[in-house]
């Protein structure tokens, strides 16, 4: 259930495709030096978001979940949860996290909207690989100011697949991407092309419970997981408020939740779940609301 690459035809794209910079002088949560590392680098890490006890208490139930989603009988995966917060409390209240919000303020503003959440499972033996690639060339979104909170549920480091950035690469504009085959070796098909020159690579290391972010023009990417360790994040994709799609792409709103500040009325905000149902998701799929990359 991931987004096919090539959706935006660049004769169409009106997009504004350029990093635009945090204030570090509007700082409150993060320290002006952490702002200015993000502005330089493209992404802050790792900074603490849930303690021990909730940490524990969001494996658990993301484990669940996975679980759930990998039984189901219509061919999801570990790679499917996407925008299950729709459908799950307990997601919906993740994006709400007050200690994320406050860092994802200091860098997008005092409006926020979040507009979708995935969890990226590489289970033990996984052969596939992320490829290095950029969020925004995914995306029908303008301006380019969205803001990935990555929360780590398992300990995630070399050994087990963690996330490689590229440091800076965010400051490069949009960058041309090509679509390889999903011939069972990758999660999605989009690449930046000629990846092997970009050989500086930040492993972002994180121990469960914290959270990193980085900008939707950062180039990112994963390795397979070869270990006998999971590693599970969830994504959440945080927006200023005046962001809006292109003309023709207002479904891509549908997943919208608004979370601080003024947020203009062409976001909905999907309303609370009242429990537990990743079992409406494969119907709400069929809707029209498009799913964003894997990371």
């Amino acid at each position: 259930m991931t987004m096919q690459a090539d959706f935006i035809r660049p004769e169409r794209d009106e997009r504004q495709l350029v990093f635009l910079p945090a204030d570090p002088g509007n700082a409150r949560t993060l320290s002006r030096e952490q702002v200015e590392h993000f502005n330089r680098y493209g992404f802050v890490s790792p900074l603490p978001a849930l303690d021990g006890t909730q940490a524990a208490q969001l494996q658990s139930y993301i484990a669940g979940l996975v679980d759930h989603v990998v039984a189901a009988p219509d061919q999801r995966d570990s790679y499917s949860i996407n925008a299950y917060h729709l459908t799950c409390r307990g997601l919906h209240d993740l994006i709400h996290t007050p200690a994320i919000l406050d860092y994802v303020e200091d860098l997008l503003g005092p409006d926020i909207v979040a507009w979708g959440t995935t969890v990226f499972c590489k289970l033990p033996g996984d052969p596939k690989e992320v490829v290095l690639h950029q969020d925004a060339a995914y995306w029908p979104f303008t301006p380019t100011k969205t803001v990935t909170a990555w929360l780590a549920v398992d300990d995630s480091d070399e050994d087990n697949a963690a996330m490689r950035f590229v440091p800076g690469s965010h400051l490069y504009g949009a960058l041309p991407h090509e679509d390889l085959p999903l011939d069972g070796t990758r999660v999605a098909k989009r690449q930046v092309i000629g990846a092997h020159r970009y050989t500086d690579r930040y492993v972002n290391r994180l121990a469960a419970g914290q959270v990193s972010l980085h900008s939707d023009l950062l180039l990112h990417g994963s390795p397979p997981n070869l270990s006998g360790r999971r590693r599970t994040g969830l994504t959440i994709r945080y927006a200023a408020a005046e962001v809006h799609t292109l003309a023709g792409w207002e479904w891509w709103y549908g997943g919208g939740v608004h979370c601080r500040g003024t947020v203009p009325q062409h976001w909905p905000d999907r309303r609370r779940p009242s429990g537990e149902r990743p079992d409406l998701m494969a119907s709400i799929a069929k809707s029209g609301i498009r799913l964003p990359s894997a990371d």
